[in-house]
Order: C-alpha cells, then sequence, then structure tokens
C-alpha cells in the first residue's frame, strides 16, 4: 500500500476483496454517497476518530443583543474549517469561507480577501466532506430550493452543511451594514443593502439548523453566496436557476467556542431570539 501526500489529505491505494467492492458500489448507489466518503467514514468510526464536526465562535443569542466585538481571528478560523459563514467585528459584511479560503462582503458590494489579522464576532465553520451529491433539474425560487434541499435532509435533528455549485439564472443578495456595538440586530440590519446579479457562476455555502438549537444558532436554512469570479457576494435571500450541484454533509458534531469580552460576559441572553433572528435573517 502506498500513501501520496497531496494538499488536501493523502491518496491511499488498496487492494479490496471482489465481494467487499461489489457492496461498497451497491451502499454507494442506494445512498448516493462517494465510495472516498464511506471509507473514510468507515475508517473514523474504527479508529475512534471525531469526523463530520461543525465549529462554532460565539451565539445568535448574542449578535441579537448586540455583541459584534470581534472574539476570533480569520487566521484562527482557518484551523477548524475550509468551509462556513459568519460576520466580522461590528457586523462589518458577510463572512465566506470556501476551499479553505476566507472573503468579505462589504457593504459597498465589494469582496475583499481579509488579513489573517480580522476578527469575527460570529463564525460557523466545517471541513466539508459531502455524504452524497443531487443534481436539480431546476430551481424557480428561494422557497422552492428549500423545499429540495428539505428532501435531502434524513432528520429534524442534526445540523446539515450544503454547498450548492452552478450557475444561477438570478441570485437575490443583502449585506450587513457596520454597526456599533450594542445596537440589536434588528435595528442594525434594517437598511441593509440588496443587490440582484443575473448569470452568477458561482456557489451558496451554509448550514441548516434544527429549531432547538434557535438560542445558539440561527433555525432553519443559512446559505451565503460567493461568485466564481470572487467579485459578488452576501446572504442570500432569493434564486433561480437549472442543473445546480448540491453536496450534502450531515453534522455529527457541534464544537463551541464562548467569548470572554465584557460585553459576551455581561449580556443577557436568557431569552429565546428567535423572532429577532427571523426579522434580520428576511428583511423582506
Amino acid at each position: 500500500m502506498k500513501n501520496h501526500k497531496t494538499p488536501t489529505g493523502h491518496n491511499v491505494h488498496a487492494h479490496l476483496s471482489d465481494t467487499i467492492y461489489a457492496a461498497l458500489k451497491r451502499h454507494c448507489q442506494h445512498t448516493s454517497e462517494t465510495i472516498d466518503h464511506v471509507i473514510q467514514r468507515t475508517l473514523a468510526d474504527a479508529l475512534d476518530i471525531e469526523h463530520h464536526t461543525m465549529y462554532q465562535v460565539s451565539t445568535s443569542g448574542a449578535l441579537v443583543q448586540g455583541v459584534y466585538q470581534g472574539c476570533v481571528t480569520v487566521g484562527d478560523l482557518k484551523n477548524h474549517g475550509d468551509f462556513g459563514l459568519g460576520t466580522y467585528d461590528s457586523l462589518d459584511g458577510e463572512g465566506l469561507m470556501l476551499d479553505g479560503r476566507i472573503w468579505q462582503a462589504l457593504s459597498s458590494g465589494q469582496v475583499v480577501e481579509p488579513p489573517d489579522s480580522a476578527t469575527a464576532p460570529f463564525w460557523v465553520c466545517t471541513n466539508f466532506e459531502a455524504d452524497k451529491t443531487v443534481t436539480l433539474d431546476s430551481v424557480t425560487s428561494w422557497d422552492n430550493l428549500l423545499t429540495q434541499l428539505d428532501d435531502m435532509r434524513t432528520s429534524d435533528n442534526l445540523f446539515v452543511a450544503f454547498r450548492v455549485d452552478g450557475v444561477f439564472d438570478t441570485i437575490d443578495y443583502r449585506i450587513a451594514c457596520k454597526a456599533d456595538y450594542g445596537v440589536d440586530l434588528v435595528t442594525a440590519t434594517r437598511d441593509q443593502p440588496e443587490f440582484t446579479f443575473k448569470n452568477c457562476q458561482g456557489t451558496l455555502m451554509g448550514f441548516w439548523a434544527p429549531n432547538y438549537a434557535r438560542t445558539f444558532n440561527i433555525p432553519g436554512y443559512h446559505l451565503h453566496l460567493l461568485s466564481a469570479d470572487h467579485q459578488h457576494g452576501g446572504h442570500v435571500l432569493g434564486i433561480k436557476g437549472s442543473k445546480l450541484k448540491v453536496q450534502v454533509m450531515n453534522v455529527q458534531n457541534v464544537v463551541m467556542a464562548l467569548p470572554e469580552t465584557p460585553a459576551f460576559l455581561s449580556a443577557d441572553l436568557s431569552g429565546d431570539p428567535a423572532e429577532a433572528l427571523g426579522q434580520a435573517d428576511n428583511p423582506r
């Protein structure tokens, strides 16, 4: 057996019996999982290694209360995942994490690559490895996309990471504006700039969170856009497209890093932030 190191891991060449290989192919055809994922998941289980872990910084409840102080650097975030989303100190734009690189969509509409020293008050990321891949023939609206993504989830109790690639006939998105510390989230997001882009080749990245997680995450779907040319990005509001490739990853482990900033330590996080999150997430 030879190991060939690659930038993202190792290629392992191993001999499988005809019986095991046939069973592996049947399993993949039935579940739509990739062979790589089945082998990696099986080895992780056998070796007692955590896999499909979601790493989260701070809580959605803290954002609702206006706790926007950056508490983790972009450089540190890269140690915890290669795929995800978030925001920046003072709500200064939308965070986009794709293929190990991190971008910042500014309220001007510009997308930049922030320095590793930039900080984030809230972030969710993972090392993305698809459990299954599906092609959507047609997506007619945001609600239609979510209905089709619902069909790919296996449980209402697991977090799920979604990656959607393709050419979007129309994509509507908004970008958070820089806000003063302590201004509640609904007020801070009341006048966000919105953008519409046509014939956009790009990627949607994000997560579905269970309802029980509403006190620390954003329940339901939360997806951000990054165009293939890295010129456009933000929080997705609407979409139309066809032949979109969707990759799905179930999350079995959740790790949270809580800030130790004075604002977080003194914030009242006892309430249910779901209504405020809904207003801020979908301001229309």
